[in-house]
């Protein structure tokens, strides 16, 4: 889902401030999970409600992050860095929480990270948006790692629910400080944000709050590395885009490690 929609965000957010799109997205995201999930928030407590808005805390911050970094550096940085969650996942799990990591899974790591290299061709950027987008992608590993102890202690729904509107609030109260949050107008907008807000949104993440009750946070990680690969797969089928060898060469990489640390 996150692949596919680089596209339509692309054109997106061309024509609607990104700031308000993101605040537009996720309140979409979370209306459609308000529907059935409203009558389970009580059921969270004060802990899980605390824990789903630290977790949408970490997630906006992520996105704020990454966006303010790629003002100032390369798109390439930008993505690559933003795959290093990849690594920093398995090494917050390993501070935070001692987690064991075999070897298998490090190999898997480390074939992933350098086919984001391959995949991203990483030119080099301006240090301090390098830096950004790096905070980003520690934002979305720590969100990772802490959601793996949180999904299994409460409704996958409810917490989901929460996390959005959290997510919604950040953006909306930096929308409106940056003056930049009105009523979006065109299918190209609402197209994307309809898209992303049902599917990329609300479907996406709690699909990934029910199934980080079942994985490691390091194999959720993995599994996103392949984000950039499905980017690149949609770019070339929808939008024209090519890709190099090294991009084909970077793509098996990615999907080599998954195998690798899957096996083990």
């Amino acid at each position: 889902m996150w692949g596919v929609t680089f596209v339509q965000v692309k054109d997106a957010v061309a024509l609607y401030p990104l700031f308000a799109f993101f605040a537009v997205r996720f309140a979409i995201g979370a209306g459609a999970l308000a529907l059935p999930g409203a009558r389970r928030v009580r059921g969270l407590g004060r802990d899980g409600a605390a824990a789903a808005v630290l977790l949408g805390g970490l997630l906006g911050s992520g996105y704020a992050l990454q966006t303010a970094g790629l003002e100032r550096t390369t798109v390439s940085a930008t993505g690559f860095i933003t795959g290093m969650q990849t690594v920093l996942t398995p090494v917050f799990a390993l501070l935070l929480f001692r987690a064991r990591i075999g070897a298998a899974v490090w190999v898997g790591v480390v074939l992933a990270t350098v086919g984001l290299a391959l995949l991203a061709g990483v030119h080099r950027g301006a240090a301090a948006g390098d830096l950004l987008v790096l905070g980003g992608a520690a934002a979305f590993a720590v969100q990772i790692v802490l959601l793996e102890r949180f999904a299994p202690r409460f409704d996958a729904l409810a917490f989901t629910l929460v996390e959005m509107l959290a997510v919604a609030a950040g953006f909306s109260g930096v929308a409106v400080a940056r003056g930049e949050l009105s009523w979006p107008h065109g299918w190209t907008v609402w197209g994307a944000l309809i898209v992303t807000g049902l599917f990329a949104t609300a479907f996406a993440f709690l699909a990934q709050t029910w199934a980080q009750r079942r994985l490691t946070a390091t194999r959720t990680a993995l599994a996103f590395a392949l984000e950039p690969v499905w980017a690149a797969l949609f770019g070339v089928t929808l939008a024209g885009d090519r890709l190099a060898a090294a991009g084909w060469i970077g793509c098996a990489l990615i999907f080599a490690g998954i195998v690798v640390a899957e096996a083990a």
